[in-house]
């Protein structure tokens, strides 16, 4: 029985009535991050890191809005972060990356183009301080986890000091050109 004070009476049993929302859900506290990182890969096979302002190199990328896919996110970031302007149908998912650091779960899709276009500039200068482009051999070390975990999907096999452990998902070719909403 709701008496005038409780808009929700719970019983002896604590147990909210059938249809009822429990307060601790109606605004349930986050338990990760989800963001994509997108290596731009150039005509030379050069790949572009924006230098930020802790010392660290990093990917363009960010995090996912709300009804977003991934390849849409990649496209916005770039765009935002960088100036350069490409297709969310030009980018591609190489990996889904679960860990990182403790704190919340970090989910990152491991993205590629190689179909940028337009002159990298600096369009957030509170965040990087300069865009380059690095051959495969040449990537700095000092390197933004989230960013080394990408790239050590882009090419496999090189060690990269400071890419954090997370769990690689793979994502299949067949998988990533289905229409968005197919399962």
């Amino acid at each position: 029985m709701n008496s005038p004070d409780h808009e929700l009476d719970l019983g002896p049993d604590l147990t909210p009535p059938l249809g009822a929302e429990r307060p601790e859900r109606a605004r349930p506290t986050p338990h990760g991050l989800i963001g994509v990182g997108l290596a731009v890969v150039d005509p030379a096979g050069r790949v572009l890191l924006g230098l930020g302002h802790d010392g660290r190199w990093e990917l363009p990328g960010g995090k996912v809005d709300p009804g977003e896919d991934f390849e849409t996110a990649a496209a916005r970031e770039l765009a935002e972060e960088t100036g350069l302007v490409v297709a969310a149908g030009d980018v591609r998912i190489l990996a889904v990356l679960l860990g990182g650091p403790a704190g919340p779960a970090r989910v990152t899709a491991a993205a590629v183009t190689e179909r940028a276009s337009g002159t990298a500039r600096v369009t957030e200068p509170d965040k990087i301080d300069r865009w380059e482009w690095f051959a495969r051999d040449a990537v700095p070390s000092a390197l933004f986890p989230p960013s080394a975990s990408v790239l050590d999907c882009l090419w496999p096999g090189e060690e990269r000091r400071g890419a954090p452990e997370v769990r690689h998902y793979g994502v299949t070719a067949a998988r990533a050109s289905e229409p968005h909403g197919s399962a």
